[in-house]
């Protein structure tokens, strides 16, 4: 998480005040003066004129689970018209958890709690999102295969995934890795292209039969087993 987020997450101040106070020389990371667009990552200590700041997660962090429809872009900034936080309007002040390419469907997490979605998203923790897959040819064993053994792509070898057929053009993949359009440039790798792809899974949290550009809070129970698997309780 980059640290103006973090301490705009942690209710000290808003992004733009957070970079005036990083330019300042206010901020320290580990007791190194933080830059503009410095990275949290879990277990780092942040300071700010000499204090603390933390991260608490609690069960009350708002956590809401939406279906992304097409075209819809995952960023808040406010200059783009297809951004996602303008098009769900929320009354409360909320960020994603992750995002999902604009020409990808499905769901997406949104929270208030930088600390949770950092646990969420940090590739570290490996935690299972799964997809639903169309292609433009027949699906074959020989290309599953290929997939879950690893796709080299931007200079590396996708990690060791599950996948299996559900369609004569369709599979499911589930990674536990989030590279930039990953899945669309593993197909490219093996010469398929996505026609349609949709995140139909995030660690035990399913889209089911929710519509489609409609959000939810998650129930009671996806929320308690979120905390207890994110270690957070």
């Amino acid at each position: 998480m980059r640290i103006n987020r973090y301490l705009a997450s942690a209710g000290l101040c808003s992004r733009r005040q957070a970079d005036q106070m990083i330019r300042q020389g206010r901020v320290l990371i580990n007791g190194k003066a933080a830059k503009l667009g410095s990275e949290v990552s879990l277990g780092d200590q942040v300071r700010v004129d000499g204090r603390e700041i933390r991260l608490s997660p609690s069960e009350e962090s708002l956590v809401l689970a939406f279906n992304k429809p097409r075209g819809i872009t995952s960023t808040s900034d406010p200059t783009r018209r297809d951004n996602i936080i303008s098009y769900i309007n929320y009354p409360k002040r909320i960020f994603t958890v992750g995002r999902l390419d604009r020409d990808s469907r499905g769901l997406i997490l949104l929270t208030d709690d930088g600390h949770l979605a950092h646990r969420i998203m940090h590739a570290s923790f490996g935690h299972e999102k799964e997809y639903r897959v169309k292609v433009d040819r027949e699906v074959t064993e020989i290309f599953l295969e290929a997939m879950r053994c690893g796709v080299n792509i931007l200079g590396q070898t996708t990690r060791p995934c599950k996948a299996w057929k559900s369609g004569p053009k369709e599979f499911h993949l589930v990674l536990n890795q989030g590279l930039n359009r990953q899945i669309r440039r593993m197909c490219q790798a093996l010469d398929y292209q996505v026609t349609d792809l949709v995140r139909v899974r995030i660690m035990h949290i399913t889209l089911g039969s929710q519509p489609e550009g409609s959000i939810r809070p998650l129930t009671h129970k996806e929320k308690e087993i979120l905390v207890e698997k994110l270690g957070l309780d």
